[in-house]
C-alpha cells in the first residue's frame, strides 16, 4: 500500500493493466453485480437534477424503475446505489449495437447536461471505501473485465493510467502527478 495524504493506494492501481474493451465486455459492469452502481450523497441531487434530460435515452422500463424508486435506492448493504432493473442492469443502461451503455453519459456527450456519470462508474475498476479518515483506493478485480485486462496488457496501459480523467475528476491533478511520480520508482 502506498499513502499519499489522506489517501491508502493498492500497489495494483499500477501493476495491473487495463483498458476498457467494451467491444468484447459489451458494457457487462452495468449489467452484472448484485447491487447498482454506489451513488455519492451530492450525486443524488445532480442526477435528480439532470434526469429529465437523461431519460430520453433511457428504456421504457429504467424510466418506470426511477419513477418507482427515485434516482437512487438503499442496497442491501445499506448503501447508496443507482436502480437495478429485475435485480440486473442499472435502470440508466440503454443498448446500442449490442453494448450496454450509460443514459447519463450519452446525455453528457450530447451536451445535455455537465455530470458525465456517478464517479464510481468512471472510475471502475477502482473502489473508493471512504473511512473517516483516509480514502482507501483498490483495483476491483472482475471476470467480465478480462478482455480489458487482456487489451492493457498488450499496450502496456496501468489501470491509474487509463482512469486518469477520472482519478483528476476525483483528486485533482496534483494527486495525479503524485501518481506518476510513484509510478517511476515502482
Amino acid at each position: 500500500m502506498i499513502e499519499i495524504d489522506d489517501k491508502i493506494i493498492s500497489r495494483e492501481i499500477f501493476q495491473k493493466k487495463f483498458i476498457c474493451d467494451l467491444n468484447s465486455c459489451k458494457g457487462a459492469c452495468c449489467v452484472e453485480g448484485d447491487s447498482g452502481a454506489p451513488l455519492l450523497k451530492s450525486e443524488i441531487k445532480e442526477l435528480e437534477k439532470v434526469y429529465p434530460l437523461v431519460q430520453q435515452y433511457m428504456t421504457e422500463e429504467g424510466k418506470n424503475v426511477i419513477d418507482n424508486t427515485g434516482v437512487y435506492v438503499i442496497d442491501q448493504e445499506g448503501d447508496l446505489t443507482t436502480p437495478l432493473i429485475d435485480n440486473k442492469q442499472c435502470a440508466f443502461v440503454f443498448e446500442d449495437n449490442g453494448i450496454s451503455k450509460c443514459s447519463i453519459e450519452k446525455a453528457h456527450a450530447d451536451n445535455k447536461i455537465n455530470f458525465k456519470k456517478p464517479i464510481s462508474c468512471h472510475l471502475y475498476p477502482i473502489r473508493i471505501t471512504a473511512y473517516k479518515k483516509f480514502d482507501a483506493i483498490n483495483y476491483e478485480a472482475n471476470e467480465i473485465c478480462s478482455p480489458a485486462c487482456k487489451l492493457g496488457q498488450e499496450m502496456q496501459i496501468s489501470v491509474f493510467k487509463f482512469l486518469k480523467e477520472p482519478l483528476i475528476r476525483k483528486y485533482g491533478k496534483d494527486f495525479y502527478n503524485e501518481l506518476e511520480e510513484i509510478d517511476k520508482v515502482l
